[in-house]
């Protein structure tokens, strides 16, 4: 099976002071090596009289691609650590970007991994993270008596109903995990007398976000 993964599906920051010391963390979703250095070159101009602004990011879906950039800091304390909060998190295709406004207290080796990757955890808290999910798209027309029947079927099954059009018999959109479209397919058959009609099926990624599915 697929291992499961997250994405960013809305920037965020977040901040945190450490002895006098500015971490700022800014999260943003990309989707090429390109995008990523615009991104970091856009935040080191707005932050141009920072000390550092370290950097970290991820592309592809299995993490073919992972840069990251220390900016100065001492090797190891800062771009590193940060990429691995990424990583441990399940993360795909993002990138971000740490600037740091020296305190004038030095915070060592260690003090410097907890705080970049405290500013990361930081911004994350701050942005919006979907957990990505293989699933199946379904089209299907019943009766207003079935339609009840596929409602009940569908809350119990984690499905979601995305569309629903009332004409002469009713025609519904609903999101399904891939995994669990089997199960569905034969419980509302056989809950409808085979009276629901499938006209369509297709693979898609789906997310949930504050309970709304949304199609990604």
């Amino acid at each position: 099976m697929e291992k499961t993964y997250n994405i960013i599906y809305e920037a965020g920051s977040g901040e945190i002071v450490e002895k006098k010391s500015r971490f700022i963390a800014h999260i943003y979703p990309v989707d090429s090596i390109e995008e990523a250095e615009q991104i970091k070159e856009q935040i080191k101009k707005k932050y141009w009289d920072a000390r550092h602004n370290c950097t970290a990011y991820v592309i592809g879906k299995n993490n073919e691609i992972q840069r990251y950039d220390d900016d100065g800091e001492p090797s190891g304390t800062a771009g590193k650590p940060m990429l691995d909060i990424l990583l441990s998190s399940e993360l795909r295709n993002c990138i971000v970007v740490v600037t740091r406004y020296f305190g004038g207290v030095l915070l060592g080796t260690g003090g410097l991994i907890r705080a970049y990757q405290a500013a990361v955890k930081e911004g994350l808290q701050n942005t919006k993270v979907v957990k990505v999910h293989k699933g199946i798209q379904i089209g299907i027309q019943t009766d207003y008596t079935g339609l009840g029947k596929i409602q009940y079927i569908t809350a119990n099954e984690g499905a979601y109903i995305k569309e629903t059009e009332y004409l002469e018999n009713v025609n519904l959109s609903i999101i399904i995990e891939e995994n669990s479209y089997g199960i569905f397919e034969k419980k509302v058959t056989e809950a409808t007398n085979g009276k629901a009609v499938f006209r369509s099926k297709q693979a898609i990624e789906f997310g949930i976000l504050e309970n709304e599915c949304i199609l990604l």
